[in-house]
């Protein structure tokens, strides 16, 4: 299916998700967040796509929401049609694993969006920031929220107070980023980590993803009792049959992800 807004390919058990508006910096428009939660429910029903990447172009992965749709925008219309909680949430929404890969700007909304995947991995040359200020308005897609869950308070003060940016090197430093690359390398890298994910067993790997955010929801004794009812029940799956006879065998583990 052809796409106004996206690039989407398959490779292997992977998925890939390139934002395509490179005349607006792949600013989040309505009709790109629109096609992007299509793809990914697509993505979910698959059972042959056990993990997906989100990526932009060399010069930026999302340099923030179209302004140019917010800005005729009211409260009410807002309120009534709420493309944050409609659309850009599918990606935090999305149950299998998925990677943001940054180069360059991942401002505002941009940032959102890759704080709403699991992970992030950058090239030498991106730049992340909330300038949301700057505008007259603070983050409205939970830039407020999961940067602090990300860096601490006073990183995310600064950041959403200042409005400036921070390289990759200090998104590194400050936790927002898992690891950087060089840029020629970063696919290739992306592309590597998302292979090893897709080839473990996709129920056990969607059900560490869903332990692991519930860690950020509730207290530590009932995330402990969670993590615990949700080790008990991988008992009953075909793969930790397998896996542990593998292990047990030397061998590798070939999973039905079942």
């Amino acid at each position: 299916m052809a796409y106004k807004t996206l690039q989407v390919k398959t490779e292997g058990r992977v998925g890939v998700i390139t934002l395509n508006r490179p005349e607006a910096l792949n600013a989040l428009c309505d009709e790109l967040t629109t096609e992007l939660t299509a793809v990914l429910a697509g993505f979910e029903r698959d059972e042959a796509i056990g993990c997906v990447i989100l990526t932009g172009s060399k010069k930026a992965f999302a340099a923030g929401a179209d302004i140019k749709e917010l800005q005729s925008r009211d409260q009410v219309g807002l309120y009534m049609h709420d493309p944050f909680a409609e659309t850009w949430e599918s990606v935090a929404r999305f149950r299998k694993p998925i990677i943001a890969a940054v180069s360059g700007y991942a401002l505002g909304g941009g940032c959102e969006i890759a704080m709403m995947c699991d992970f992030i991995i950058a090239s030498e040359t991106a730049k992340f920031g909330q300038p949301e200020i700057n505008l007259g308005v603070m983050p409205g897609a939970g830039g407020t929220q999961r940067l602090p869950r990300a860096v601490g308070k006073a990183k995310a003060m600064d950041l959403c107070l200042t409005g400036r940016m921070m390289d990759a090197e200090e998104a590194e430093r400050a936790g927002l980023v898992s690891r950087v690359v060089p840029a020629d390398d970063l696919m290739d890298v992306v592309m590597e980590a998302a292979e090893l994910i897709a080839a473990k067993s996709l129920p056990v790997a969607m059900m560490t993803k869903e332990s692991i955010n519930r860690s950020f929801e509730i207290g530590l004794t009932e995330g402990i009792r969670f993590e615990r009812r949700v080790f008990q029940a991988q008992f009953s799956l075909e793969d930790q049959s397998e896996g542990m006879a593998a292990f047990a065998e030397k061998r590798a583990a070939h999973f039905k992800h079942r």
